[in-house]
C-alpha cells in the first residue's frame, strides 16, 4: 500500500443545506465542488465532504459516542467561539488553556464535534496576528 496523504473526511449529515450553512457560511470553507448530494469543502490539504445520511437507514451514533472530532485552526478562539454562540451554535465545551494553546469544542447540526484550536508559538514571528475568529480581520 502506498497512501500519499489523508484525501478527505466524509461526515453523513441529516440536512445537507444547514450543513452546507454551518461549514461554508459561519466557519468558512470554500466550496471546492458541489454536486446535488456532495460537497467538498476546502482549498488545499484533507477536504472535509459532506454528503445526506441515508433516508431509509437510521443515522445512529453521535460523534461523543464514536469519538470523532474535526479540527480546525483558528486564529483566535475567543471572537471565534463568540461569532458561533451569536449564531446559535451549541457550545459543547468552553476555552480551555494548555501548553500549546487555546482550545475549545463546538457541535455542528447533526452533533459532531468540531475542536476551534489556536496554537501558542514559542516564536512570535510564526503566531498569526490580524485575525478575528476564523478569517482575517
Amino acid at each position: 500500500m502506498n497512501i500519499k496523504k489523508v484525501g478527505n473526511v466524509i461526515l453523513a449529515v441529516q440536512d445537507l443545506d444547514k450543513s452546507i450553512a454551518f461549514y461554508h457560511e459561519l466557519i468558512g470553507l470554500p466550496i471546492k465542488n458541489q454536486r446535488r448530494s456532495w460537497v467538498d469543502l476546502g482549498t488545499t490539504g484533507a477536504l472535509l465532504s459532506i454528503h445526506p445520511a441515508s433516508l431509509t437507514a437510521e443515522h445512529i451514533g453521535s460523534s461523543i459516542e464514536n469519538g470523532i472530532t474535526i479540527g480546525f485552526l483558528v486564529g483566535d478562539v475567543k471572537s471565534a467561539v463568540e461569532e458561533l454562540r451569536e449564531n446559535g451554535v451549541k457550545i459543547y465545551r468552553e476555552i480551555v488553556e494548555r501548553e500549546a494553546g487555546k482550545n475549545a469544542v463546538v457541535q455542528d447540526p447533526d452533533g459532531y464535534l468540531i475542536s476551534l484550536f489556536e496554537p501558542i508559538f514559542r516564536d512570535k514571528d510564526q503566531q498569526t496576528g490580524g485575525y478575528h475568529g476564523f478569517t482575517p480581520a
